[in-house]
């Protein structure tokens, strides 16, 4: 069934036909990884491969390059696990286009991806904390190996949640958080899989909620503006005009630095420049995107009631956050 949208700025056809709108992303998203995610997309979309083959495919690539970084010699471990890193950017795009394509959006789907992504990543850290970084330091590696881990999962969650949010605010996508608030789809199943795994997305929503603590005053405000075209339009257009410092920020605690900058590391011969870059450098930069962000929504709750009050009338509405369109998978 269609469903109406608000579109402020011109934009929202491109942008929820893709789920990429450009201020999202850095140029290595918008250049290369999602225009080759979109172009194998459509290519597989005909075919009984399904997004979620996709997501697992791209673990296995993050698990081969972890393997080429460790089991090969120097410079074919740097060359071949480097290029496993590129390639899975290409299919992290490519299954949530192919969900698009295919009608196969879900929650489910969405954490499918996102438990792919952090499995791989931890077999990926482990290795190089067990492996080379172990040999050269000693049992330092270890604690060095999880706190990156940890740091780059944080990290991660911060950067991802936010964009996502931005995306629902200004484009009317949803993500798995609008799915834990109804309880429906993959919550509401009481499956294996559900039962399973809804505790993982559950804790990745509210680790969320902790690191961006001033934002549920611009969920109140949305829900308020979500009955009147009118009121949601002007909040669609003041969020995406007070985010604009905050989002990029987010960018560069994506994965794409990260491969760039374990790629360096591993030619320098160590993975410990890695790691030291992403318990100091990256927590540095979550601090600081934490901060900016608070003090964005701060502004933006100012903005949202200067226009409430200017409207005349008090914004109607409702907390329901519920979506009637396509689910968004990333």
């Amino acid at each position: 069934m269609a469903t109406q949208r608000i579109d402020p700025i011109g934009a929202l056809p491109r942008a929820m036909a893709e789920g990429r709108p450009p201020e999202t992303q850095d140029w290595l998203n918008r250049r290369i990884f999602h225009p080759l995610a979109n172009r194998l997309a459509a290519r597989l979309a005909p075919t009984r491969v399904t997004p979620n083959a996709l997501s697992v495919c791209g673990g296995f690539l993050v698990a081969a390059a972890a393997i080429f970084y460790v089991g090969l010699d120097w410079p074919r471990s740097v060359a071949l696990g480097f290029v496993c890193h590129l390639l899975w950017h290409v299919l992290d795009g490519a299954d949530g286009e192919l969900a698009r394509l295919t009608g196969k959006a879900s929650p489910a789907g969405e954490l499918v991806d996102g438990m792919c992504d952090y499995v791989s990543h931890f077999f990926l850290y482990m290795l190089l904390g067990l492996g080379p970084l172990l040999a050269q330091i000693g049992g330092w590696a270890i604690p060095i190996g999880i706190l990156a881990g940890v740091s780059r999962i944080i990290q991660s969650n911060h950067g991802e949640s936010r964009r996502r949010t931005y995306l629902w605010r200004v484009y009317g996508v949803p993500w798995l958080q609008h799915a834990e608030a109804r309880n429906d789809g993959l919550f509401g199943d009481r499956g294996a899989f559900a039962r399973t795994f809804a505790p993982v997305a559950r804790g990745y929503v509210q680790l969320a909620d902790v690191l961006s603590p001033a934002s549920a005053a611009i969920d109140e405000a949305a829900a308020r503006a979500a009955a009147s075209p009118r009121d949601q339009a002007r909040f669609r257009r003041l969020c995406r005009a007070g985010s604009g410092s905050a989002l990029r920020l987010q960018i560069w605690l994506g994965s794409n630095p990260r491969t760039i900058i374990l790629g360096l590391s591993m030619a320098a011969g160590s993975p410990l420049y890695y790691f030291i870059v992403e318990i100091v450098l990256g927590n540095a930069l979550l601090v600081w995107s934490i901060a900016a962000q608070k003090r964005c929504d701060a502004r933006l709750a100012a903005r949202l009631e200067t226009a409430r009050g200017s409207s005349g009338r008090p914004l109607e509405g409702t907390r329901d956050l519920s979506w009637t369109g396509p689910a968004f998978r990333p």
